[in-house]
């Protein structure tokens, strides 16, 4: 794998965001996240309405990095083989029959989980290793994924009918989960302009899967300094009703805070950042900067909190406004 530089850290990453943007109208913050997890080598969680793009991103963003791109849609009748294969009984050329392993949609680069909550617990848990390891285990044999391997899975916040909430320790192996907002005015026009007329934008190739890793390992090695990292595991902390340093909205309404790898999203966010923004060293503002998409699905809301219709992203802007740099 060649080594890449910050300076074309910043090039490459700069390009792709204006490819994607060719097909995706606004949306900035959420091709940014996208591409921050995607480089950080994590997997993100998209939640918003339909018809907002969110499956014309990946698409996009898997033309543009000239990777592999599968989708798979979830529905309650969708069973574990169904995502990570399983084994076929086949008959050889000299008449023996013998298993042999059909891989599933998991083998790609970028695996789209469109409406992930529609499946069953057990449907949805056959992405947890493939996740955490990338790995797939089938009849006892385990399949390597190949790198860069990464999750996009889509949910409707709205539609509740017929869905399964996410198990915390699934939500857990997301880094970000990035809310998609609806678009404004001029931008809805815009999109008006660009899908209903004769010409489809196109998109340049402008990286693949060997400098995306590259772009990885670069981020990996952005130095931390002390203060920073304690701020990290502070803000942390913070989320934590029984912490000192949890603010009042974090005693009344959290259930469990965020866990330790709500720090490690922090501060692999934060790398990534910094190099986006030309910079060989994490300030607080990059962690400032991701501390949304990190933590939000990592905070759990108790039954007051969700009574009085608090937000998890009411609780962690209230830590991000207590916990002082």
């Amino acid at each position: 794998m060649s080594r890449i530089e910050p300076q074309q850290f910043v090039e490459v990453a700069a390009r792709i965001e204006a490819e994607v943007g060719k097909y995706i109208v606004g949306q900035r913050e959420v091709i940014r996240h996208t591409l921050i997890c995607l480089i950080a080598g994590g997997h993100v969680l998209l939640e918003g309405v339909p018809g907002l793009g969110k499956t014309m991103l990946v698409r996009t963003l898997a033309r543009v990095l000239a990777l592999k791109f599968a989708r798979i849609q979830f529905t309650p009748d969708l069973m574990p083989a169904d995502i990570v294969g399983t084994d076929i009984l086949e008959e050889t050329e000299d008449g023996r029959r013998e298993f042999r392993f059909q891989p599933g949609p998991v083998f790609t680069n970028l695996l789209l989980a469109d409406e992930i909550n529609r499946a069953t617990p057990k449907t949805q848990s056959a992405l947890l290793e493939a996740m955490q390891e990338r790995t797939v285990t089938v009849a006892n044999r385990s399949y390597p994924l190949e790198p860069p391997f990464m999750v996009l899975a889509t949910q409707n916040p709205i539609e509740m009918e017929g869905t399964y909430p996410l198990p915390e320790a699934q939500l857990d192996r997301f880094l970000f989960k990035v809310n998609v907002a609806f678009p404004s005015p001029e931008e809805l026009q815009e999109i008006l302009d660009r899908t209903t007329g004769g010409r489809e934008p196109e998109v340049a190739v402008v990286a693949d899967g060997e400098t995306v890793l590259a772009m990885g390992q670069l981020a990996r090695e952005v130095p931390v300094a002390a203060p920073v990292a304690e701020y990290a595991a502070r803000l942390v902390i913070a989320t934590h009703p029984e912490s000192d340093d949890a603010p009042e909205m974090v005693r009344r309404y959290v259930r469990y805070g965020a866990s330790p790898r709500g720090a490690q999203a922090l501060i692999l966010g934060g790398k990534v950042t910094a190099l986006l923004a030309g910079r060989y060293n994490v300030a607080v503002e990059d962690l400032r900067a991701v501390a949304p998409a990190a933590l939000r699905h990592r905070v759990l809301l108790n039954f007051e909190g969700l009574a009085e219709g608090v937000s998890s992203d009411d609780v962690v802007q209230a830590v991000l406004e207590a916990v002082a740099a």
